[in-house]
């Protein structure tokens, strides 16, 4: 699994690309929370997934028959296979479902364990090096974290829902560690747009019944699901492949530590929701964690 870090790709350096990836990353997939929420009134979980996936697919499809990227090696098929079994279809059900039962709040904390994961399994599988003052910044930023999740109404209030999400976290974690490697190969796009027809055929048969919910739905989630369909699964899994492939895996999942401080920001203005003064002070503390990790790259 060296060959990755080896390449010119996996540089420590944050350049110009990587950081528009990861800024449309973490703004795309802040965006999903209320999207997610929204469609679940019209869709069951697994049927939103459908759908959603389903509108990611047929673009994604085109690019692979216009750009004809090189074939998955066979000893490549599993690393695309927890891309689009794990990370788009096990991972959308398993975050669907959970968040029927679990408080926002509590969501967002439990979800970022996953950086967590990943800076372990990369130094563990990957031989990337997490200095001790990056993992000072990551502690600060789960902190952080969990003192939004304290901050909202209903407080950290972990139901039966809650291992599923846990479950979606950790499947983040080894989709960013089984996907690394193939950059050294394959085109980031490539791989996302794998991910995407993958995960679509994966969640197939529950696309009828997801149809059938469409045709009666309301304005509010066909606009969810086509919303989640575009922005943050065919963008937003675009994205996340760049950035993944230009940072070590432990450093660019750091970055998602924002994606809560930014859906409470999108929150206000978008809905009017205010964040009291504990998920101000707790978002704070997540970008400072965040920035922390990256001092002197």
């Amino acid at each position: 699994m060296s060959i990755a870090l080896a390449s010119p790709a996996t540089s420590p350096r944050t350049d110009p690309v990587a950081t528009v990836a990861v800024v449309v990353t973490i703004f795309a997939w802040a965006s999903a929370f209320p999207a997610i929420r929204a469609g679940l009134a019209a869709f069951g979980p697994l049927e939103l997934g459908a759908v959603r996936f389903a509108i990611a697919a047929v673009p994604a499809a085109l690019y692979l028959a216009l750009t004809r990227p090189k074939l998955p090696e066979f000893n490549e098929l599993w690393r695309f296979g927890v891309g689009g079994f794990g990370f788009v279809a096990l991972y959308t059900g398993l975050l669907n479902y959970g968040e029927l039962t679990v408080s926002a709040g509590a969501a967002s904390f439990i979800i970022n364990v996953s950086p967590i994961l990943t800076a372990l399994f990369a130094t563990v599988f990957l031989g990337e090096r997490f200095s001790f003052i990056a993992w000072a910044g990551t502690l600060l930023s789960f902190a952080g974290i969990g003192i939004i999740a304290l901050g909202e109404g209903e407080g950290l209030r972990f139901e039966a829902g809650a291992l599923l999400i846990l479950g979606a976290a950790f499947v983040t974690s080894i989709n960013a560690i089984a996907q690394k490697p193939l950059f050294a190969r394959h085109n980031p796009l490539s791989v996302s747009a794998w991910n995407m027809v993958v995960g679509a055929l994966a969640l197939s048969p529950f696309l009828p019944s997801g149809l059938a919910q469409a045709a009666v739905a309301d304005a509010d989630g066909l606009f969810a699901a086509v919303y989640l369909g575009i922005v943050p699964s065919l963008i937003a899994y675009a994205s996340w492949a760049v950035a993944l492939s230009r940072l070590p895996a432990s450093r660019a999942s750091n970055y998602l530590y924002c994606v809560p401080p930014v859906a409470t920001l999108m929150g206000f203005f978008w809905l009017g929701e205010a964040p009291g003064p504990l998920g101000i002070v707790g978002g704070a503390l997540a970008l400072v964690g965040v920035a922390v990790v990256n001092l002197r790259r």
